[in-house]
């Protein structure tokens, strides 16, 4: 709230300071712009599908992590220790694996920030770009988006923009079009080196993210084989326990037979 106020004071102020001169200003929604162009639409869609399928498989690991608890609870005790023990690291190691799996996918440079990048970025640059273009053209001094935190107590829609906006977006798309179509021969070889580089720099990002992922399954299975190192040393244990003490048995029990056959 004090950020919002500050601004609206800054560019009161600025009005005030510089009265002498009309100033412009104008104002766009920017949801309305956004919800207008089918590129974004057909991106959120894709975003909007991805996060859910990753979400369907962080619930569904999530669920067998809490079955596999609740068996352990109902079946703790009819179980030995060392079980018990197996169990609890099983479970350790899932949870271990579930939170780098939410990481991967929703983390600050996760999968869904990558994905969003690749996909909406390019839009939002087109949409600023021709906000700039029309303010330059038209001498905006300023141009504030209704959609933003910034309270607008009251607009008048002649001085939104928004459609402006849309239609410049609109007719760059289609003198692109044409530049292609015109220049289609001159540019398929401009586009495969731009996609040869656009490529490069995806495998180059793929494999990053691949050589963390390698980093993380070779900790998890360090893990893993030092719980099960700890586990059959554990067993050892037991079993020379175990040969011990049948030994002491077997052993007490000739010492007894030969006491009773020298009495």
């Amino acid at each position: 709230m004090t950020k919002k106020v500050l601004l609206f004071a800054f560019l009161i102020s600025t009005i005030t300071i510089t009265a002498q001169k009309a100033q412009k200003i104008g104002y766009i929604d920017m949801e309305y712009i956004l919800e207008n162009i089918p590129e974004y639409n057909d991106a959120q869609a894709k975003i909007n599908a991805k996060a859910a399928k990753w979400q369907t498989e962080i619930e569904k690991q999530q669920k067998e992590i809490d079955n596999l608890k609740a068996e352990l609870i109902n079946e703790k005790a009819l179980l030995t220790e060392e079980l018990i023990i197996d169990k609890e690291e099983d479970i350790e190691i899932k949870e271990l694996e579930l939170k780098q799996l939410q990481i991967a996918h929703f983390g600050s440079d996760g999968d869904l920030y990558f994905l969003r990048k690749q996909l909406v970025k390019p839009i939002q640059d087109l949409v600023y770009n021709s906000i700039q273009d029309i303010a330059k053209k038209r001498k905006y001094d300023f141009v504030l988006d209704k959609s933003s935190d910034l309270i607008m107590l009251y607009t008048n829609s002649s001085f939104d923009i928004s459609d402006l906006v849309i239609s410049s977006i609109t007719r760059t798309k289609k003198v692109e079009e044409a530049n292609e179509r015109k220049n289609k021969n001159n540019e398929v070889e401009s586009i495969n080196d731009i996609n040869d580089k656009k490529t490069d720099a995806a495998e180059q990002k793929v494999d990053e993210r691949a050589a963390k992922k390698a980093a993380l399954q070779k900790k998890i299975e360090a893990k893993k084989a030092a719980q099960l190192k700890k586990r059959e040393d554990l067993k050892k244990a037991i079993e020379e326990k175990r040969k011990k003490r049948i030994k002491e048995i077997e052993e007490a029990k000739k010492a007894k037979e030969e006491k009773n056959k020298n009495n």
